[in-house]
């Protein structure tokens, strides 16, 4: 993935993420990550040394609680940043389009992935059909396909409430975002076709 920040933008969105109240390194890397919905996830070799430059320069304060350091905007901090609001405005519509732009390529991606599984699961459909043919009138193979069919229903099932547990823990943690919503709707309409293709 090309870079995301051009150079020292990550270092005014990190004061203007600090803007909102003091953040430790791992919440401001959370904030970045929650912000690209989960695309771009900086490491800690990009923010902390960042976060130190900015302290060095007297625009962040940190504050140690324990071993986590607390980090919050010092006055010429907030004044660093009103006087580059403009170009934060110009960062934000940047950014915004480079969200849409790695959204389109998680689609993309997950389409050409699902594409193949879909193939994958209609031929060894199609070779377990072609392999045995069970006697339809026979009461095992009845009992058989029944108990086959509770199965994949429970499959489904704990599908379901796993992605509604994964879903509302992240609506908790930071919200859900558009590039999150996309993704899913991509994968479950390429995971219902390649489902009914082996179903036919």
């Amino acid at each position: 993935m090309p870079p995301v920040f051009a150079h020292g933008q990550l270092r005014l969105y990190l004061l203007a993420l600090l803007e909102a109240g003091s953040a430790h390194g791992y919440e401001l890397m959370r904030a970045l990550s929650d912000r690209f919905g989960g695309v771009y996830r900086p490491s800690p070799g990009t923010i902390y040394p960042r976060l130190a430059r900015l302290e060095e320069e007297g625009l962040v304060r940190r504050s140690d609680d324990g071993r986590k350091g607390t980090y919050s905007l010092t006055p010429a901090g907030r004044e660093e940043l009103e006087r580059r609001r403009g170009e934060l405005a110009s960062l934000e519509e940047d950014l915004s389009r480079t969200v849409r732009d790695l959204a389109a390529q998680v689609r993309d991606e997950v389409r050409r992935s699902m594409t193949g599984l879909r193939t994958e699961l209609a031929a060894a459909a199609q070779q377990a059909r072609a392999g045995s043919v069970p006697d339809a009138d026979a009461p095992s193979a009845r009992d058989d396909s029944h108990a086959r069919r509770l199965e994949v229903e429970a499959l489904v099932q704990r599908f379901r409430d796993e992605v509604r547990a994964d879903l509302r823990q992240a609506d908790a943690r930071a919200g859900v975002g558009t590039l999150t919503v996309e993704t899913v709707r991509t994968v479950l309409d390429s995971a219902l076709a390649a489902v009914r293709s082996t179903l036919r």
